[in-house]
């Protein structure tokens, strides 16, 4: 499914003292298939962008009571807002949200904090209860219920009758990302997946988003502030700050303008900040930012100044 924004606005509190405009005609594109990642500082519009792809943000126009304003004399008018998932159209009252939500699967940060049932599998069941097309039948929750587990990684006999609250904390991520998926979404976003992991936690539930892009979702977007998560693992990143998508790039471009993102507030990865201290010493390092080719690349430089001493 491909995700396509065009000229979005959004404001918090309109006509309010407390009136915030958090999107400020945003234009971004998201191909099925990518591994996408979203950037910014707190406040710059990333999370409430990504919670207008399964309709918790809604188009004023796709609203049953919308009726389009009449122009006043002198007003602007704002460009035709589009916002597009797969054969949804976001800005249609007409559209189907319980199926766009099915297929748009969304994790908010601390996922874990979420699980309410009394058992896992009684948790995980609750998303798929309330967007299937049909009535389901026990045999055919249990299954789904089963497979999405599986896939997380856990035992499905060994967790689904026990409390989501004696679990672990890892567990209890788990559990959460398989009440989510448990639809089979086509796209699943996630913000901050790995917050509050450590560096082994966070590793694991990366290697899992993978897993899922291969075997279960087509398009995985995930919101970060960790630029070595990024660097790692997305095919494309977009920075958000102020409201607006200042780059849209694959993280080895994007992170050679580290002085505009550094004016942003915003950091860049570890291997970045290496090459550029190696390119003050006189040493070029080429390489697309991720640790292993970080490493080939200076092992190449190395071997070739070597050659060149002898």
């Amino acid at each position: 499914m491909r995700i396509v924004a065009e000229h979005l606005f959004y404001t918090y509190n309109p006509r309010s003292p407390f009136e915030t405009a958090a999107l400020k005609d945003v234009s971004l594109t998201i191909e099925e298939g990518e591994f996408f990642g979203i950037i910014g500082h707190t406040g710059s519009g990333k999370s409430t962008f990504v919670q207008h792809l399964n309709g918790l943000l809604r188009l004023p126009s796709s609203l049953k009571k919308y009726r389009p304003k009449k122009p006043r004399k002198g007003d602007v008018s704002r460009p035709k807002t589009v916002l597009t998932v797969g054969e949804f159209d976001l800005a249609d009252k007409k559209t189907d949200f319980r199926a766009l939500r099915r297929n748009v699967g969304m994790v908010f940060q601390y996922p874990e904090y979420q699980l309410f049932a009394e058992t896992v599998a009684e948790d995980v069941a609750f998303g798929l209860k309330n967007f299937s097309e049909e009535k389901l039948s026990p045999e055919q929750i249990a299954a789904a219920v089963k497979a999405a587990l599986e896939v997380v990684g856990l035992d499905y006999e060994e967790m689904k009758d026990k409390s989501p609250f004696e679990l672990s904390g890892g567990q209890k991520r788990r559990v959460a990302i398989a009440g989510v998926i448990v639809t089979r979404p086509e796209v699943l976003v996630l913000d901050e997946p790995a917050a509050g992991l450590d560096p082994l936690g966070k590793r694991e539930v990366m290697e899992l988003l993978h897993k899922l892009h291969r075997e279960w979702c087509k398009t995985v977007v995930i919101v970060s502030h960790d630029m070595d998560e990024i660097s790692e693992n997305c095919t494309r990143a977009a920075v958000f700050a102020d409201g607006r998508v200042r780059y849209v790039l694959p993280p080895r471009e994007l992170f050679r303008h580290a002085a505009e993102l550094g004016e942003m507030g915003l950091d860049v990865p570890l291997t970045a900040k290496l090459c550029a201290q190696l390119e003050e010493a006189g040493v070029h390092v080429d390489c697309d930012y991720t640790t292993e080719d970080f490493c080939r690349a200076v092992l190449a430089a190395w071997r070739e100044k070597k050659e060149g001493a002898r």
